[in-house]
């Protein structure tokens, strides 16, 4: 895929620490040099070519409620229906497929964990899936930040 210059610079600029500020993409697009439609514009067309899969806060799960990473061995021939299922769910974020047994993966987000034990049982009751649940025991930091400037 080829990126035009706003892509180029709204990526490398905006993959971590968006302005936390009541006009975002106004504040964007003043550093960038273009109009807020214009920044919205790029970030649809990213989105539309799948170059994004989110725009928005990464928060430190533990300060704002609770999390577990969940996985299901869903059969070949339910993997749409019950994908469908799951992602009604306001609970789920990063739904992804896996080449596994357990093959769909996503993380459950809630206030507390109580929360997540009744979603899980849910799934579980709603889907007829056992629901591995992957609660995270220590956290390690990594950058997904990749850089787009060309390397020598």
């Amino acid at each position: 895929m080829q990126l035009d210059d706003l892509s180029r610079r709204l990526i490398e600029r905006y993959q971590h620490q968006l302005p936390i500020c009541t006009d975002p993409w106004q504040a964007m697009a003043d550093e960038l040099g273009c109009s807020a439609a214009e920044v919205l514009d790029c970030l649809r067309r990213l989105d539309e070519q799948g170059a994004l899969s989110r725009v928005g806060p990464v928060f430190e799960h533990s300060r704002a409620g609770a999390s577990t990473l969940v996985a299901l061995a869903v059969p070949q021939s339910r993997l749409e229906q019950v994908a469908e299922l799951v992602n009604r769910y306001p609970e789920v974020n990063h739904n992804y497929l896996r080449e596994h047994d357990y093959n769909l993966w996503f993380v459950l987000t809630g206030p507390d964990r109580q929360s997540l034990e009744r979603c899980l049982e849910d799934i579980q009751q709603t889907t007829g899936l056992a629901p591995l649940d992957l609660p995270m025991r220590r956290a390690y930091r990594i950058d997904l930040g990749f850089s787009l400037e060309a390397t020598p």
